[in-house]
């Protein structure tokens, strides 16, 4: 049997989070023993769904993978073998127009929340603030109100929870409130609960292209309120996201075109980063595998292996469907109508600097076509397999798969990329398709924990260089990345390539490159430099459009006062200072905003400005 090896950082995750304790709060259980604790519960389910199987081989094969940190599942699924434990990390609920379901959907989110799981939300069907309620004869609050609800009840809820609770909130960009939607999150102190991303459709992004206006629908009736400018719209998206890192944008016409059994209903909104849209009431059990763990320097990438992975980790994924409880009855309806299941990497980074790859590079966008085109293949192989000993998920016969001539299917999606930040720690590898931050910077866990990163490569390289890795490392601290240091050997410089080295298109061309075979989405932060601009923001943004994504996430470093990864640099203990002062009246819409500090943004229409040396400018 193999043995586990979990570095201090990741040994602190499982001991915070995930080894048993008894009623005294002692850790009784160590990760080696939650590994086998995983893989039997996983493994036992087999018993009923696959007659014939060798459980104790199937459980020691499962173990063995993880302990070799080659293959993890979604954090949640660490949970296995508790009473009660669900083990999927993805959920989508739905949020109908009347009062008992949005108070439903909050309690199932709370159980949800509970248990380690991520929701994602469409606010859309909520009629806008101002309009009539008949019931009651009253004023509706608007989607924005209930919105802030959910924030405040996942906030209470995080307090006794596995990990803190996340949440995705989604509107229609033809919802009468999104001008307000798009503004909610330019104060740092509200949804720190949420991520928000803006769907925008087709039509009203070829009337963002031709300059028309489109109309703002009321989804109590579906009649037209009023008509903007669609530009207009699109470039308030453009300035918060540079402002805030938010809204995202969810191209959610493209999401539904890929919905692989349309007759159950439409997608529209995602997990909480993004990656794994769902129908009302869906789940997904979400796996990682460390590429990094198969490449072989200038030999090459161990494909044999890969694929033997890919398949027992699809094999894991699908058991993992029969081995959890669901918090409702819906829940498991619909989950076990599609058995959907994400498999994507993470160590991506790392596998091109064994490559000796640089990841703003054309071979780098083969590589990660080659990669994700081999797993999708290896899965649905997998996944045909285990259909035909198991049967096919019950949606098949009307499900866009058979139409399109594949072979039954056991799993209606088999592919997504997910950000993997705890399963990254655990296995010490690159988070995600991620380049590197920085050559050394500081994670947060835990909420104000931090945990100091250095590439294990990088120390390696150095060092084979003749390079003291200490000096190498003191002097890139300041900016996080060796490119700027030209005396450094090219191979290093191009080699250990950071997010900040790379221009946004590079970040938009990795996303896309991994969309095209990707049956679900592409979770992918494309980081910007602190000086870039709103016009960097809408090229990304326009860019993803054009090359098949099917939403996209921006950030600009330094516009939040809290990061999840910082780099190492002087003075970086002393957050940036939220824009407090007087009012004054923004010029494009005269609305009111807050004066003093660096910036200023209109939290009603988006314009923003900042203060340089030579005064006031527009971004």
């Amino acid at each position: 049997m193999v043995e586990p090896s979990f570095d201090a950082n990741a040994l602190r995750v499982l001991e915070r989070r995930y080894l048993r304790r008894n009623s005294e709060g002692k850790v009784i259980e160590t990760p080696d023993e939650l590994l086998w604790r995983v893989a039997n519960t996983v493994a036992d389910v087999e018993r009923d769904i696959d007659p014939g199987a060798d459980i104790e081989a199937v459980a020691a094969s499962f173990h063995d993978e993880m302990a070799r940190l080659r293959f993890l599942p979604n954090s949640p699924a660490l949970g296995a073998g508790r009473v009660g434990a669900q083990l999927a990390a993805c959920f989508v609920l739905p949020i109908e127009d009347d009062l008992a379901s949005i108070f439903e959907s909050l309690k199932q989110a709370a159980l949800i929340h509970q248990s380690g799981g991520g929701t994602g939300f469409d606010f859309s069907e909520l009629r806008p603030s101002g309009d009539q309620v008949a019931t009651s004869g009253g004023i509706a609050s608007g989607p924005i109100s209930f919105l802030r609800l959910y924030d405040s009840a996942t906030e209470v809820i995080k307090q006794g929870g596995v990990r803190r609770g996340a949440n995705m909130g989604v509107l229609r960009v033809d919802h009468p409130d999104i001008l307000a939607f798009i503004g909610e999150k330019a104060d740092p102190g509200r949804l720190q609960n949420f991520n928000v991303s803006v769907a925008v459709n087709e039509a009203f992004m070829a009337a963002v292209e031709s300059g028309d206006h489109y109309d703002l629908i009321n989804p109590r009736d579906h009649r037209p309120v009023r008509r903007l400018l669609a530009s207009k719209v699109w470039n308030a998206v453009v300035r918060h996201a540079w402002y805030s890192g938010e809204p995202g944008v969810l191209f959610i016409d493209r999401i539904e075109e890929e919905n692989p059994v349309p007759k159950l209903g439409s997608v529209t909104a995602t997990n909480p980063c993004g990656e794994q849209p769902l129908l009302p009431y869906e789940s997904c059990t979400l796996g990682s595998i460390n590429v990094s763990s198969f490449s072989r320097g200038t030999e090459g990438v161990a494909w044999q292996e890969l694929g033997q992975t890919v398949r027992l980790a699809i094999r894991f994924l699908d058991d993992l469907i029969e081995a959890g409880s669901y918090p409702i009855e819906p829940i498991r309806r619909m989950t076990t109508l599609t058995r959907k299941v994400g498999l994507g990497v993470m160590g991506f980074a790392d596998m091109l600097i064994d490559l000796g790859i640089p990841y703003d590079s054309a071979k780098a966008l083969t590589m990660a076509r080659r990669l994700m085109s081999f797993m999708r293949e290896q899965a649905r192989t997998e996944s045909a397999a285990l259909a035909e000993r198991r049967g096919p998920f019950p949606a098949w016969e009307d499900s866009r798969l058979k139409q399109q001539g594949l072979l039954p299917q056991r799993n209606a999606t088999v592919t997504t990329i997910a950000p993997t930040g705890t399963l990254s720690l655990l296995a010490s590898c690159s988070p995600g398709i991620e380049p590197l931050y920085a050559v050394r910077f500081d994670r947060r866990v835990f909420e104000e924990e931090l945990f100091e990163q250095v590439p294990r490569a990088l120390l390696e390289q150095v060092r084979a260089h003749g390079l003291d890795p200490l000096e190498v490392l003191e002097r890139a601290g300041e900016t996080g990345s060796l490119r700027r240091l030209t005396d450094l050997p090219e191979d290093l410089r191009r080699r250990f390539v950071t997010a900040i080295d790379l221009s946004f298109d590079w970040h938009v061309r990795m996303q896309a490159a991994f969309q095209e075979h990707t049956d679900n989405a592409v979770s992918k932060t494309v980081n910007l430099p602190e000086e870039a601009t709103t016009a960097d923001v809408q090229a990304a943004y326009w860019l993803a459009y054009e090359l098949g994504c099917k939403g996209l996430t921006v950030y600009r470093e330094g516009s939040r006062a809290r990061q999840i990864m910082e780099r190492r640099r002087a003075g970086m203990d002393e957050p940036p200072k939220s824009a407090k002062g007087e009012m004054r009246a923004c010029p494009d819409c005269e609305e009111p905003i807050p004066s003093g500090g660096r910036c200023l943004l209109c939290r009603a229409c988006g314009w923003s400005a900042c203060i340089s040396p030579a005064g006031l400018e527009e971004s």
